[in-house]
């Protein structure tokens, strides 16, 4: 054979195994987009139907018996803007509550340390507005622990039930921080803080306290622990048994409560409900997180890795 026609042999055979080469990653990247075409419809499908879950899925007022029965609104844990216990979503639950005409009275059962003022502050203000309105008892059934801003919303029930070693009370406020002026000047740390008003850095933790800065936080706690306090005595009115430790931050057992007048006497939720409410039939009110929205936060996380990975992918081909 001519060199010619050696060389030829050779170019033939490398066009080949490039064309070959070519073949098997154009397979291979069409098996990744089918397969990944799949997937993306499996999750767009899934979102569908949690879509129409949602839709379908009624609220508890609709789902509630016609027959007299005893609403319920838990109220657990933290207190504040971005939790389960807001007063968007409990001012929601209770007004579907007081407006289900099957409902004798209201129960909120507590389990709270407390949290924002200003949340509780907006639930007290709509229980007393419901009440008026609907013409409803509202009753508070206080578990592990009912404090500071859970007492405040507690406050608003015409009667409030504890168990015999229950937390309640705290009525006060605090504000908590750290300062780290001493280790600073012990590590050799300059704080560089730039400000353009005399107070605009007050209580930065990394600077020296300012007795006029801390004497106006004080008056601003002050003024929020007064209205606290307003609205334990507009809501317990003669029954609370006030003494110099009342106001003070103290917290005390669900007995020693009763005893204080901060709490009306020892029950449990169902106790209520069948001894004062008198309708032992209870529907929960409380918002839930339902099926779609788990589903749209665990499909959103799948999408956004799936994202990455097709990206990945098709970098890969490059």
């Amino acid at each position: 054979m001519s060199d010619v026609q050696s060389n030829a042999a050779d170019v033939a055979a490398a066009q080949n195994a490039l064309l070959n080469e070519f073949a098997r990653a154009y397979l291979a990247q069409q098996r990744r987009d089918q397969r990944w075409r799949w997937i993306w419809r499996f999750v767009w499908i899934a979102v569908a139907l949690s879509i129409i879950w949602a839709t379908v899925e009624t609220v508890p007022s609709a789902t509630a018996p016609v027959k007299p029965h005893t609403a319920l609104v838990e109220i657990r844990g933290e207190i504040a803007a971005d939790t389960d216990a807001s007063a968007d979503s409990l001012i929601t639950a209770l007004r579907s509550a007081f407006e289900d005409e099957g409902a004798r009275a209201v129960v909120i059962r507590i389990n709270s340390p407390g949290g924002s003022p200003v949340q509780a502050g907006l639930v007290n203000d709509e229980i007393r507005r419901l009440k008026a309105l609907h013409k409803k008892k509202v009753y508070a059934v206080c578990e592990e622990m009912c404090a500071s801003a859970a007492y405040y919303i507690a406050v608003a029930a015409d009667q409030i039930y504890v168990d015999k070693a229950s937390m309640v009370g705290s009525i006060g406020v605090l504000m908590d921080g750290f300062g780290f002026v001493g280790i600073m000047d012990k590590l050799g740390i300059e704080r560089r803080l730039m400000t353009s008003g005399d107070n605009k850095g007050m209580l930065d933790p990394f600077s020296p306290r300012n007795p006029k800065q801390d004497s106006f936080a004080q008056a601003m706690l002050d003024q929020i622990h007064e209205q606290f306090i307003q609205v334990v005595r507009q809501g317990r009115g003669k029954r609370l048994k006030e003494t110099p430790d009342t106001f003070s931050g103290l917290f005390w057992n669900g007995q020693q409560a009763v005893e204080l007048g901060v709490a009306d006497g020892l029950g449990s939720l169902d106790q209520v409900a069948r001894d004062v409410v008198h309708a032992e039939d209870i529907v929960d009110y409380t918002l839930k997180e339902n099926l779609a929205e788990r589903l749209a936060k665990r499909f959103g996380a799948a999408m956004g890795a799936g994202a990455v990975h097709a990206m990945r992918s098709m970098a890969s081909i490059h």
